[in-house]
């Protein structure tokens, strides 16, 4: 094991073991809420057993939302820290060292080698706008040069004097001695601001860096129900895939590049709550996960100028059952690869690659599970398309999950308080 994870062995401190043994999930209703009882898990046969929400759904193959249940898994699940603040993201850094993100209040901090959790990192709330009490923290990724330039960039959102605020992009360098930012500079925020009561869902934020080192990320689109038209207005931000320099200026290649009345950071278009985003490394597609409205949550190939139909089209409908037209309907807009009905509530997106410690994982993708509070895998054919292979009830909502340097995973708990959860071989 290398130098840098050999604290795990000796973390006393820590609460017990769970091991992750997929036992009867945890009832719940047709949006992902606590419900009545559930009929038990059969080996092999689907852990989702409720029917979608749109009667006339059809999966397009079995998998697709009825991943089959194993009474064993591969893995044990270690709760290893349990008393952080709503915690959103996470990151490794070359010392050994986590890098994780609170929510609200937004704060850093840094898990060292030896299991230490630090005070909040300074220089975070240099990125308040004027008048703004708090932040709330999002993403947190590291610059491909790290190692030499120490820079990282975050997503953030604020209260402008309690009221308006949008998601946002910082750019800093991190002191990883003095637990502290600096060079704090906000490269990017989003149009237009939105009334407070707006801000805590439907964020966006995940970041994703090409390999030409451009930012990619998602704005959510805000909206209540039924929806508003943003995702389709090409004049704002919201239901966006965006795309930046490291300075925040919009790439010469984007595609809406001096079209008028139209905002140049724009990638793609026609999206709603968009959770998780990351590139595959072999293939070099990017894939997005997003909340759909009541059922229909989504995993996406996001491709330049592509407009994904929201809220024209969707696999669920709107909480106050207005009928929302299906994908099918409407060939103009791109369909997800793999949609989900009843929801499962994704959260971040990852890939898995090339470590021993689950060889049986290389070239998986991992959905974090929020509502439905599982780790879900998906395995891809390389032509783009995908399919769920597994499902594991975690009985934990969880918000990032990420691939640590040794080929474990470690997660976060969306809770206050929340959790740092390692995931090793039985």
């Amino acid at each position: 094991m290398k130098r840098q994870w050999a604290f795990l062995a000796g973390l006393a401190l820590l609460p017990a073991t769970l091991a992750a043994q997929p036992t009867p999930a945890t009832p719940r209703n047709a949006n992902g809420n606590l419900a009545g009882a559930r009929p038990a898990l059969v080996e092999g046969r689907p852990v989702e057993t409720r029917s979608p929400e749109k009667k006339d759904n059809q999966p397009s193959f079995p998998e697709q939302t009825r991943a089959p249940y194993h009474a064993t898994a591969p893995f044990k699940v270690t709760t290893l820290i349990d008393n952080l603040t709503a915690p959103w993201s996470l990151a490794f850094l070359p010392s050994g060292k986590i890098l994780v993100t609170e929510r609200l209040p937004g704060k850093m901090r840094l898990l060292d080698t030896t299991g230490a959790l630090s005070a909040p990192l300074t220089g975070v709330s240099v990125v308040s706008s004027p008048g703004a009490a708090d932040i709330g923290l999002l993403d947190v990724a590291l610059d491909p040069a790290f190692a030499t330039n120490q820079r990282i960039f975050f997503t953030f959102y604020d209260f402008i004097d309690g009221t308006n605020s949008n998601t946002n992009v910082a750019r800093a360098r991190l002191d990883e001695t003095t637990g502290a930012l600096s060079d704090v500079t906000v490269i990017f925020r989003a149009q237009p601001p939105m009334p407070s009561r707006r801000l805590g869902g439907k964020t966006g934020g995940r970041i994703a860096i090409g390999r030409d080192g451009n930012l990619i990320l998602p704005i959510g689109d805000r909206s209540d129900s039924p929806p508003w038209d943003v995702a389709q207005r090409m004049d704002t931000h919201l239901g966006k895939i965006i795309r930046i320099t490291p300075d925040g200026a919009p790439p010469p290649d984007n595609p809406f590049i001096g079209k008028p009345g139209v905002l140049p950071e724009i990638w793609a278009t026609g999206t709603r709550s968009q959770e998780g985003l990351a590139f595959d490394p072999r293939s070099g597609r990017l894939w997005e996960t997003e909340h759909g409205p009541r059922g229909g949550d989504e995993l996406n190939i996001i491709e330049k100028g592509k407009n994904y139909g929201w809220p024209v089209v969707s696999y669920g409908k709107n909480y106050n059952e207005v009928p929302i037209p299906s994908h099918d309907t409407r060939p103009e807009f791109t369909k997800p690869v793999l949609y989900w009905v009843p929801v499962i509530a994704p959260g971040n997106l990852m890939f898995y690659r090339g470590a021993k410690t689950f060889p049986q994982w290389d070239g998986s993708g991992f959905v974090s599970g929020m509502a439905s509070m599982a780790l879900v895998r998906i395995v891809f054919d390389g032509k783009g398309g995908a399919k769920t292979a597994e499902r594991w009830d975690i009985r934990k909502r969880i918000r990032d999950i990420e691939q640590a340097p040794d080929g474990s995973l470690w997660m976060l708990e969306d809770a206050n308080p929340g959790a740092l959860i390692h995931v090793t071989p039985k």
